[in-house]
C-alpha cells in the first residue's frame, strides 16, 4: 500500500471542505512528504479549537483535541506559531465548516 504525502492529504482536505461549501486555508506549510497536520476548527469564524492525529488509549490512531480551549484569537495564533517553532515540518490548516472534525478525521487519519 502506498502512503500519501502530507501535501496530497492537505490538498484533498481543502478540496473536500470547499466542495461542501466551507472555507479552508493553509496557515503554514510544512514538509510536503511527512509533516504532521494540525487542524484549527472554527465555526463561522469563532470558537477555535485544534485537532490532530494521535494515538488513543487502545493504541489505535485517533483524532485528538489539543491546544487552548476558550481562547482568544491571540492565544490561538500563539499556540500554533509556538508549535511551528518546535516543528517546522508541521502543517497548520484552518477549516470553517460544520462538522469539521469529520473532514479532518476522514483525511488525516487514513495513513
Amino acid at each position: 500500500m502506498t502512503r500519501l504525502s502530507t501535501a496530497t492529504r492537505v490538498s484533498a482536505l481543502l478540496r473536500r471542505v470547499h466542495a461542501a461549501g466551507g472555507s479552508a486555508m493553509v496557515l503554514a506549510r510544512g514538509d510536503a512528504m511527512g509533516g504532521g497536520i494540525l487542524v484549527q476548527l472554527v465555526e463561522r469564524g469563532a470558537d477555535a479549537r485544534f485537532v490532530e492525529r494521535g494515538i488513543g488509549a487502545d493504541g489505535e490512531t485517533v483524532l485528538i483535541a489539543t491546544g487552548p480551549s476558550d481562547a482568544d484569537s491571540q492565544a490561538v495564533d500563539a499556540y500554533w506559531q509556538r508549535r511551528r517553532s518546535y516543528d517546522p515540518d508541521l502543517w497548520v490548516i484552518e477549516l470553517d465548516v460544520p462538522d469539521g472534525e469529520r473532514f479532518a478525521a476522514e483525511t488525516i487519519l487514513d495513513a
